[in-house]
């Protein structure tokens, strides 16, 4: 009898909980939390209003350069409300376990590597706005998108790397000096060419609102579980939200405010197309 008992007996220690593996169990593990899963369906709901809002907004534009801007903040919301409908369903997150030297080492933890997709494909389109807006150039812009892109590349992949701790900051360091970069053309670049464009005053609204959230993402990211493990996967998440609800959303809203009258500092008229292209009208 004790040699049967020996045999059916269970070391606690070896006795392991396992994270959500299929789609519906994570699903179902987002919903069990509910400041999780509303810091997702919260940012459904905003953006789906401000592809409405920007619908009402634009509805009466016939200057070319002011459909551009439009056309660009709109696909910030666009990429977000398919983004965060992925958070949402469970199919753009997981459960990684992390390396020798986190915090949590040999656990797995729930990653929300969806937002860098949000990231990659939306804020090009916020950057793309604000340089239309400060009237820059062609180069400045693409220098923007090019970097930003890559930021976010590389955020994404201090996120996922779990070979080694010290690869995770190293992707962290290197997606800061992008970022850097951006900073740079936002506060010096753009900021001088919108004081010669005559959008100086709203141009400093925009910067403040971006630069500043936009400093908020790598913050979070030392602080939450995938850093130092400081904060809670729910706080990280709210976080994150907050600040996407800023630096999208609230920046566009000025944005289309702004662009709806069609002022003159971006007016561009029926040649801007045609400016762009290389192509000049000739009579007949």
């Amino acid at each position: 009898m004790d040699r049967f008992a020996s045999a059916i007996s269970i070391d606690p220690q070896s006795i392991v909980l396992q994270a959500p593996e299929t789609q519906t169990e994570i699903f179902e593990h987002i919903f069990d939390d509910p400041l999780l899963a509303w810091s997702f369906v919260l940012n459904i709901a905003l953006a789906g209003a401000t592809i409405l809002g920007i619908l009402y907004l634009g509805r009466n534009l016939t200057d070319p350069r002011a459909k551009l801007i439009t056309v660009s903040v709109m696909l910030i919301s666009v990429v977000s409300i398919s983004s965060y409908s992925g958070l949402t369903a469970g199919l753009t997150v997981s459960f990684i376990e992390m390396p020798t030297g986190h915090p949590m080492a040999g656990e797995e933890v729930f990653t929300m590597w969806g937002r860098y997709l949000t990231w990659t494909f939306s804020t090009p389109f916020i950057l793309i706005a604000l340089g239309l807006i400060a009237g820059s150039n062609l180069t400045k812009i693409l220098t923007s998108v090019a970097f930003t892109i890559a930021m976010c590349v590389t955020g994404l992949a201090a996120a996922l790397t779990t070979s080694s701790y010290l690869l995770r900051w190293w992707w962290f360091v290197l997606s800061s000096s992008f970022f850097a970069v951006i900073v740079y053309i936002i506060l010096v670049e753009w900021t001088g060419d919108a004081a010669a464009t005559g959008t100086g005053d709203l141009f400093r609204t925009l910067k403040i609102l971006t630069v500043v959230s936009w400093f908020g993402y790598p913050i979070l990211w030392a602080l939450g579980v995938e850093g130092f493990a400081v904060l809670e996967v729910w706080m990280t998440s709210w976080g994150y939200s907050i600040l996407d609800i800023i630096s999208k959303y609230i920046v566009t809203v000025l944005i289309m405010l702004y662009v709806a009258e069609e002022p003159a500092e971006i007016i561009t008229g029926a040649g801007y197309s045609e400016a762009r292209t290389g192509v000049t009208a000739t009579d007949d």
